[in-house]
């Protein structure tokens, strides 16, 4: 390779490098008084269809460093959030906000709180006002506390466009669980006007998400704004309630996200 041929490669590199910073970057949205949160932003290639907002499960924490790196990667919607950018959203991932950035985190009854649906609120103003298009909350496992509360408890303007439910917490947390809070089936889902998409897995074996419960989740949706979207097969490993067993769709991130970004883009 001649001296002209080892320029244009690293111009290329430096290129591509600035291409893809200013595609991806780390955003601290003002909340409540005195408090931020951080959200990882990704913008698709093309203008925007759609802005999805990606909670994650667990205590909430990510933990994105300045430098768009996470502590925490694993979850399912977490390590998808390039192939909703591949499906033309925009994509913030949210972290827990400032005043919760030490355990618990959002852990204990924050995720039904006034002060989290405040969180969302702004999370969900600040990416309408940045991409002008429809604000789609996504959670999965304990994530699904935070977008049902989006859904329940927010009105508009605040308000999401659209709720997705991934491997939604269906059981009432046990008195010595991490989180104290019902399953989403028990909040009053009369209060919520946009379409709510739910996604599980039939074989999911965490005990906080039986897939024999949602009917019951059903039943309290509006059948003209909803739908279920089921699955099976894919790979089971380690603990049945993280990210890489079936509560994860693990092996099946590509299908689970194409038939989310479809479901949404015929909601228009």
């Amino acid at each position: 390779m001649n001296v002209r041929h080892v320029i244009a490669a690293l111009l290329a590199a430096c290129s591509f490098g600035a291409a893809a910073q200013a595609a991806q970057q780390v955003v601290d949205i003002p909340s409540r008084p005195g408090v931020t949160e951080r959200a990882l932003v990704l913008r698709p290639a093309a203008a925007p269809t759609s802005t999805v907002i990606l909670l994650t499960g667990g205590s909430g924490r990510v933990g994105i460093y300045n430098n768009g790196s996470l502590q925490n990667g694993g979850n399912f919607l977490v390590r998808s959030r390039e192939l909703f950018q591949q499906h033309g959203h925009a994509v913030l991932v949210l972290d827990t906000p400032s005043d919760h950035s030490s355990p618990p985190f959002l852990n204990g009854e924050f995720r039904a709180s006034p002060e989290h649906a405040a969180d969302l609120a702004a999370a969900i103003a600040w990416a309408r006002q940045q991409f002008g298009v429809p604000v789609w909350v996504i959670g999965t496992s304990r994530g699904t506390h935070s977008a049902a509360l989006a859904a329940t408890a927010l009105v508009p303007p605040q308000a999401p466009d659209g709720v997705v439910l991934t491997s939604s917490i269906l059981v009432r947390s046990p008195p010595r669980a991490p989180t104290h809070l019902p399953g989403v089936q028990e909040l009053d889902w009369s209060r919520a006007q946009m379409p709510v998409l739910v996604v599980h897995h039939a074989q999911d074996a965490c005990q906080a998400t039986p897939p024999s419960q949602l009917p019951q989740l059903m039943g309290k949706l509006v059948p003209a704004r909803s739908a279920l979207l089921t699955y099976e097969g894919g790979k089971a490993d380690g603990d049945p309630c993280e990210p890489w067993h079936h509560h994860g769709f693990n092996g099946l991130d590509e299908k689970v996200v194409a038939d989310i970004s479809a479901w949404i883009g015929s909601r228009k």
